[in-house]
């Protein structure tokens, strides 16, 4: 079950937290108004389970991720917990053990189209890292465009400690982040590093101390979605397909790739409202056309 919110934020106090939801909704999708206006949040909700990964849950992120892919008014998407302590604990492996031996290869692949259709969301996506990102919670979070963790988080692919593999794109994903040696030492010794070292080797963008209501990652990734915010949401959408695509072949067919991307945003009603608001020196309303 997904819970569609819409809440309206006036001061800090008042957005620093969201509706406590019940263990009958373990994903929640929110709608943030007011000065964050665009910004919608993925919260995971299985404190159970320290929001392991359930067939419930996969199917109610799903349902999240078409609901968000086609809305213009999508600006930038967190994925947070609203378990204190824990990002996501990996896949159920208690639910896991009750499913028939032909059921695990179509649950792992569920797990992986997710985790795809996650990173093809066109608008940016900041996970935010409170607590232990383990195994498919990882893999969720590199997913993303950006992280940031507190420097207490735990993260890790642990896989190999129980003799399988990621199997969410762990070993393509990792290896394209920190390097291939990094992502192979890692996931050889299945090793949890913390947001501190995290930040060290590039898994991170950025790094803050835990605060009292253990959202300091949270508030952190609020910050830098407030950043991105103003900018034309087309040209968002088109560097992430340019950066994404670019990065995964040679530089001159990268170069190419830009130059497509850019002629995209040539004909737009949002390029010439910026072109008119630097004249005007006032600040841009980008409508997203």
């Amino acid at each position: 079950m997904v819970l569609f919110r819409s809440v309206g934020f006036a001061s800090t106090c008042a957005r620093r937290f969201l509706a406590t939801a019940t263990s009958e909704q373990p994903f929640l999708l929110e709608r943030l108004r007011g000065e964050h206006e665009g910004i919608v949040l993925f919260r995971l909700n299985r404190p159970e389970t320290k929001n392991a990964i359930s067939k419930n849950m996969l199917a109610a992120f799903r349902n999240a991720l078409d609901e968000v892919k086609f809305d213009k008014l999508a600006r930038v998407v967190i994925v947070k917990s609203d378990v204190n302590g824990a990002f996501c604990s990996g896949a159920d492996l208690k639910e896991r053990k009750t499913m028939p031996q032909e059921e695990v290869p179509r649950f792992v692949d569920g797990i992986r189209g997710l985790v795809t259709d996650l990173a093809r969301l066109s608008m940016p996506v900041i996970a935010a890292l409170d607590g232990f990102a383990l195994g498919g919670g990882l893999e969720m979070a590199l997913a993303c465009d950006l992280r940031v963790a507190s420097s207490t988080a735990r993260m890790g692919l642990t896989e190999t400690r129980l003799a399988i593999i990621p199997g969410g794109g762990g070993t393509q994903r990792l290896a394209r982040v920190v390097g291939v040696a990094r992502a192979k030492e890692l996931i050889y010794t299945s090793r949890l590093i913390t947001g501190v070292e995290a930040e060290r080797i590039g898994l991170v963008n950025h790094v803050v101390e835990p605060n009292s209501a253990g959202d300091a990652a949270y508030q952190r990734a609020l910050k830098l979605a407030k950043e991105i915010l103003p900018q034309g949401p087309i040209a968002l959408r088109v560097a992430k397909i340019a950066i994404d695509r670019g990065s995964e072949v040679d530089l001159e067919t990268g170069l190419n790739i830009e130059q497509q991307c850019y002629a995209q945003v040539i004909p737009t009603k949002d390029r010439i409202e910026g072109l008119t608001a630097f004249k005007e020196k006032r600040p841009p309303v980008y409508k997203g056309e």
